[in-house]
Formats: structure tokens, C-alpha cells, sequence
């Protein structure tokens, strides 16, 4: 048998892949069957460690940086060579589950056992990153590790950030012993893939194993303000009110109309609302709510951003009535690179699997890796499209597709010198 096709009949260990995702869910387990472990508690802690002691296992070496992202290397023959990453994040959302983050970096050492299982040999290094606070749960900005790494904001910005009880990012890594020596961002990257689950239903409806994906879905924040005048719900005539409330409604219906104007991947939600006085024989006076605006080209989203200006001018006049509007976060959407793009999809149809194009709604740690280094994702599908919640799950041959696929994408990229 020569290399190549040694090589391209390399499949990693379904089983051995599910069960340290079953060891690593047991740290911070819920008793509806989710995961609780909080950037930066002693449950992060006791994860990190075990992970960390994984990699030791399989020879690597295990770097942390200023900021707790965590660098775990498999030297290539050439080693002055970038090295091709993976990964993701193992803190979770508060009633998380088992899947969201720690599968791509579990299937990250899986891609090492099955490499040393089978003693394959690299050109270049590879690598398994361990991202720090990227849910953004406790602590904010999300995708904290990963946005200091590359430069989206400041160390010192990061450390600053304090959780409910006034506890600093800083303090905290100080505290767990995750606080390193390299200078974030001091550490290259030659290709990085993330495996990760879809988090949606686009796969499992479509009956499909792998998710190719080629972006990202910019996004737009808003906090919307409008007030009007709280009166006495019942002397007070309809046709001489001033109720922030309904005049809120329309702009929050047009906002989904928004959406649906640039499909197939315009989105438009209004997930938090906040009526005064809120009482219910009071006419409102006030209302703030969110605005969520997101699509694939900057293009379509600068169109989206534009007519909802225009939109609220057009409201302003016709009320009468106060309406604010803050843009509070702005995420440019991010194509992956074509390279990589190619690489998983080449993949994917060599070991046979059922792919589709999927564009991601939700923010990753490959967005910021993207802008050091060629990335693309792989996604798999999990069960009712449910994540973020304590009852998300994925079968274990559709995670272990993901992972076979990670494996070749990762070779393409970092070359086989011997098997």
C-alpha cells in the first residue's frame, strides 16, 4: 500500500472521540444531562487540565498565553513552518451542553491519537487551540480569547472585564493558573480549520452529514429607544395618544420585514424588550428594545442598516414621537478562504460523506483566526437544530464524520512526509 492511499483510508476512532467527550461533559455536569463550566471557574480549570494532560499524553507540547488561550503543538518534520490549527472553546453557556465547542477541540486531539496511532508524519506542526471565554457568559466581550489573539481589542480591555460579582478576567486567570507567558497573538498560524456543531437545523432537515461552510453571517446590534407620553388607559382618547408601545410594534414588524427583503440570509430579531411603566392600565411612555440585523455580504447588511434609518425617519414624522437608535456592536460577515473552503468539501467527497453548503448565523472563534491565517469550518449536524440548551446532543457517527473530515482537510494543508 503506498502513502497516498494509506493515507486516504485514515479514519480516527468514533468511539474513543465520543467517550472523551463523555469524560469532559462529566466536568460541570447538569442533572438534565447539559454542561455548566463558566470561563475562568475552577470547573474551567479542572477542564483545561484535563485536556491539557491528553495532549501531554500524545506528546505535545503545551503552551498558554497572556490571555489563557491554550496552544497545543505535534511537531511537523520542518517545524520553522507555521503550524495547521484547530480547535474551538470549552467553557460553555450556563445550561449548556455536552457538543457546542468542545467538540472541535476534542476532535482536534482525536486528529493527534489517530496521527500517532498510525505513525504519520507531518510537514508541518499541527496544532489544537483552546480558545478562553469565547461564550462570553461571564465575562464579555465573547470570543474573548480568540479577538485578543488577533488584535480585535486589547489585552488590558480583556483583563478589565469583571463578571457579576465584580471579579476581574485577569484576577480570575491569575487565580486557576491559566495566566501564560506569550505575548498574545506571538504565535502563527499557517491554516486553521474548527469542526464545531451546526447549532442549527439546516442539516438534519436536509437529511445531510457534512455542512461546508463558506461564511459567516455579519451582524448589526441596535438598541432602539422610543418615547412617547404615559397616560391613564382609560380617560385617555385613542386618537390623542402618544403610546410608545404600538408605535415600537411596527418598527419591530419591520425589522423581520427587513429580513425577509434580503433572503436567503437576511435576519431580523427582536429578542429583548423593555416597556415603562409597565403596568397595564398605564399607556406606555417608553420602550427600549434590541435590534439584531445580520446576512452574509456587508453589502446586503450596510442595505439592511440603511433602510431601517430610513424606516425610522419615516416613523419619526409620522408620529410625532421620539425614536433613538444606537448601533452597539458590529460584526462584518467573513468569508472563509477559498483554500480551506475547498479542502473540507474535497474531504468530505473522498471519504464519501453527504455535504451541503451552510452558512453560519453564530458567532466562532474561526472569525477572528481568519483574519491571521486561511480558515474555513466544518459543520455536523445536531439534534432539533437545539444548542446553548442543556438537552443538546449529536450522534456519534455524525461527529465522527466531522472529525475523519478534519483529519484529511488537516493533512491537504500540512503535508504527509511518511506513514
Amino acid at each position: 500500500m503506498d502513502m497516498n492511499t494509506q493515507i486516504s483510508t485514515l479514519r480516527i476512532d468514533g468511539a474513543r472521540l465520543w467517550d472523551s467527550l463523555m469524560e469532559l461533559a462529566r466536568i460541570g455536569a447538569t442533572a438534565k444531562g447539559g454542561v455548566c463550566r463558566l470561563a475562568l471557574t475552577d470547573l474551567d480549570k479542572q477542564g483545561r487540565d484535563l485536556v491539557s494532560s491528553w495532549a501531554r499524553a500524545e506528546g505535545m507540547s503545551v503552551v498558554v498565553d497572556q490571555i489563557g488561550n491554550i496552544f497545543m503543538r505535534r511537531p511537523g518534520r520542518n517545524n520553522a513552518l507555521p503550524p495547521v490549527m484547530t480547535g474551538s472553546h470549552i467553557d460553555t453557556q450556563p445550561t449548556g451542553g455536552k457538543f457546542d465547542g468542545n467538540y472541535g477541540v476534542l476532535a482536534g486531539i482525536e486528529v493527534v491519537r489517530t496521527l500517532n496511532q498510525h505513525n504519520i508524519q507531518t510537514e508541518a506542526p499541527i496544532e489544537v487551540a483552546v480558545w478562553t471565554n469565547e461564550e462570553g457568559s461571564r465575562f464579555v466581550p465573547v470570543m474573548m480569547g480568540s479577538g485578543v489573539f488577533c488584535g480585535a481589542f486589547t489585552l488590558d480591555h480583556a483583563y478589565n472585564a469583571t463578571d457579576v460579582e465584580g471579579k476581574k478576567v485577569r484576577d480570575e486567570l491569575e487565580r486557576i493558573g491559566y495566566i501564560g507567558e506569550q505575548v498574545c497573538g506571538d504565535h502563527p498560524i499557517g491554516a486553521y480549520y474548527e469542526a464545531h456543531i451546526e447549532q442549527g437545523p439546516v442539516l438534519e432537515n436536509a437529511d445531510t452529514v457534512i455542512g461546508v461552510v463558506p461564511a459567516v453571517l455579519g451582524l448589526s446590534w441596535y438598541d432602539c429607544t422610543v418615547t412617547g407620553f404615559e397616560s391613564h388607559a382609560g380617560p385617555t382618547p385613542m386618537e390623542i395618544r402618544k403610546d410608545a408601545l404600538q408605535v415600537s410594534t411596527y418598527i419591530m414588524q419591520e425589522v423581520v420585514a427587513i429580513a425577509h427583503r434580503y433572503a436567503p440570509y437576511g435576519r431580523g430579531t427582536v429578542g429583548q424588550v423593555q416597556v415603562m411603566p409597565n403596568s397595564r392600565n398605564v399607556i406606555p411612555g417608553q420602550v427600549k428594545f434590541s435590534i439584531d440585523l445580520r446576512n452574509v455580504s456587508e453589502a446586503s447588511l450596510t442595505r439592511m442598516h440603511e433602510d431601517l434609518l430610513a424606516y425610522l425617519e419615516a416613523m419619526r414624522k409620522k408620529t410625532g414621537l421620539s425614536i433613538e437608535l444606537e448601533r452597539v456592536s458590529y460584526f462584518p460577515p467573513c468569508p472563509f478562504h477559498p483554500d480551506c473552503v475547498d479542502k473540507v468539501r474535497a474531504a468530505s467527497a473522498a471519504l464519501g460523506y453527504k455535504t451541503m453548503d451552510v452558512v453560519s448565523g453564530a458567532g466562532h472563534d474561526a472569525i477572528y483566526a481568519a483574519r491571521l491565517a486561511p480558515a474555513g469550518m466544518i459543520f455536523v449536524p445536531c439534534k432539533d437544530g437545539v444548542s446553548h440548551n442543556e438537552i443538546e446532543d449529536a450522534r456519534p457517527e455524525h461527529l465522527e464524520a466531522g472529525c475523519n473530515v478534519l483529519l484529511q482537510a488537516m493533512l491537504a494543508s500540512a503535508g504527509v512526509v511518511s506513514a
